[in-house]
């Protein structure tokens, strides 16, 4: 019992493989829509960030922390 269904299992993965390998294959970059997307990210990303790394409290860390270091 055991051995049947690790067989079913292993075809099933198998055909998982081949399904994906098929999917990816004939991509050889991205769409039209997945670059939009890609470019609208990347600048969500990128704004996100620079909020961050702008604001108050890191400042201040990064302040501390080269104060730190050159008066060492």
């Amino acid at each position: 019992m055991i051995h049947h269904s690790q067989s079913a299992l292993q075809r099933v993965a198998n055909r998982i493989v081949e399904l994906l390998g098929e999917h990816y294959r004939d991509e050889r970059g991205m769409s039209t829509v997945e670059y939009a997307l890609g470019t609208v990210a990347a600048a969500a990303f990128g704004a996100l960030l620079y909020t961050i790394v702008t604001s108050d409290a890191v400042e201040q860390a990064l302040t501390g922390i080269f104060t730190r270091a050159l008066n060492q």
